[in-house]
């Protein structure tokens, strides 16, 4: 009898074929979660499908007759967040979909289908990940916290936090060690960007992510910027709020002891320094340092032939690279750039005229250009040993012109002579009036005496 009962037992198990089988499955709150379930093949047999969660009922069923059945929890006025769809049920895919998760709908799910005695069973854990933020928009200078949460957490799961793509390492003295489901930190530019929570546990990894803006001064976006300006140009320190903030009392400083800051139309050398600006936001006041890096050109005293131009900055200290360019002009007021050389210093040729004009050092950084400044060339084609194919013509020119000078230089000369014996004669008129009566009265003896 007992042996009887035995292989009734198993016959009755082969039978019935139940198989249960467990799947890990993360996703993030609000998205969309699809738990896998795979049935045994079978043609002829319309299957009866029944989804379920642990302590909370059924969630979805459809019978042999093709009813399908909701659980309460699961519809909200008319629209329902799960569905079966059945358009891949021909590949035994009897998978559930749940639309807009929601933290409690983290759980242990059971898929159980039925092919007449033959029942497959699929035991799915949903675990739903959220990334929570204190504010989505801190102050700047302010405390901000991000957490990590995962319904049901998995014990002896691992974390990791990432943001911007880029793994995150909490400052030192931050509270994030301590529990590494919640960064803890000073609202900083350093805090901004996507947030990413990594979970990993039992072979599989989910993740989700959060977007963190710190209201303030946006730009410059850290302390210590450093602003490039050219001796004789414009400049305009930023200090910009977020959008939608307006500062109290907001002022402008230059960090020089005993220094009244006075903007000026033209950049300056003495210009040159640290800058602060600041304002007050509920309360707290904000500050940013930026520097002004103030660049021009030193010319060597120049030769006969040649004249050196060396870069020069009040700061070079982020400077990776210099290029010289020469800013050429068309007749058609068009300019294009010609790149002449990499370096600090440039020697250039001043008989010839192609150099004549504008020339510009472009000075880089490691994120590429910081600024340039500009200098003009002036060559003396005139007296270079260099002729252009018009220059013979020019020539006769100006002989000509210096002939005509020459002539009038003359006329004028002996104008001034004429003028000034003039002058002399009209000093004496006595004189003049005496030499005249001694001259008539000559005269009229001589025919005196030829009468006689």
């Amino acid at each position: 009898m007992p042996l009887e009962y035995f292989l009734f037992g198993l016959i009755t198990f082969l039978l019935t074929g139940v198989e249960c089988e467990e799947t890990e499955v993360f996703v993030e709150a609000d998205s969309q979660a699809v738990l896998p379930c795979k049935g045994s093949p079978s043609s002829s047999v319309i299957p009866e499908i029944i989804w379920t969660k642990a302590n909370k009922g059924t969630v979805w069923r459809k019978d042999r007759s093709g009813l399908q059945y909701w659980g309460s929890s699961w519809t909200s006025k008319g629209s329902r967040r799960v569905q079966c769809p059945h358009s891949r049920f021909e590949r035994n895919d009897f998978s559930l979909q749940i639309n807009n998760v929601r933290t409690e709908d983290g759980g242990e799910y059971s898929c159980r289908v039925m092919h007449g005695d033959l029942i497959t069973e699929r035991l799915i854990m949903l675990r739903v990940i959220k990334v929570s933020l204190s504010s989505p928009m801190p102050l700047w200078g302010s405390d901000a916290s991000i957490s990590c949460d995962v319904t049901p957490w998995p014990r002896g799961a691992s974390l990791q936090w990432t943001l911007n793509n880029r793994t995150f390492d909490p400052q030192s003295g931050s509270d994030s060690d301590t529990d590494q489901r919640v960064v803890r930190e000073k609202a900083t530019v350093r805090l901004m960007g996507i947030w990413t929570c990594v979970v990993g546990f039992g072979g599989r990894e989910g993740r989700a992510s959060a977007a963190l803006t710190v209201k303030g001064i946006i730009h410059p976006s850290t302390d210590g910027t450093k602003l490039y300006a050219a001796v004789g140009s414009s400049v305009s320190l930023p200090c910009v709020f977020s959008s939608g903030l307006t500062p109290s009392d907001p002022v402008w400083e230059k960090l020089k002891p005993g220094f009244l800051f006075k903007p000026s139309p033209e950049v300056e050398v003495g210009d040159k320094g640290r800058y602060r600006c600041s304002g007050t936001l509920e309360g707290q006041q904000l500050t940013r340092n930026m520097e002004l890096v103030v660049a021009k050109i030193i010319s060597s005293p120049p030769s006969k032939t040649s004249v050196t131009l060396t870069c020069d900055l009040t700061d070079s200290s982020e400077v990776t690279d210099y290029e010289w360019v020469q800013l050429i002009s068309d007749l058609n007021g068009s300019q294009s750039v010609q790149s002449v050389q990499k370096g600090i210093s440039l020697s250039i040729n001043t008989e010839s005229e192609e150099n004549q004009g504008e020339w510009a050092c472009l000075f880089y950084g490691k994120h590429g250009i910081l600024g340039n400044v500009t200098y003009h060339i002036h060559t003396m084609s005139g007296l270079s040993g260099h002729k252009s194919p018009g220059s013979s013509q020019s020539t006769a020119a100006v002989v000509g012109l210096g002939f005509l000078l020459l002539v009038l230089l003359l006329i004028l000369a002996q104008m001034y002579k004429n003028h000034q014996r003039r002058k002399r004669i009209f000093q004496f008129p006595a004189l003049e009036t005496i030499v005249h009566t001694n001259s008539n009265e000559r005269e009229e003896r001589e025919r005196n005496q030829e009468k006689k």
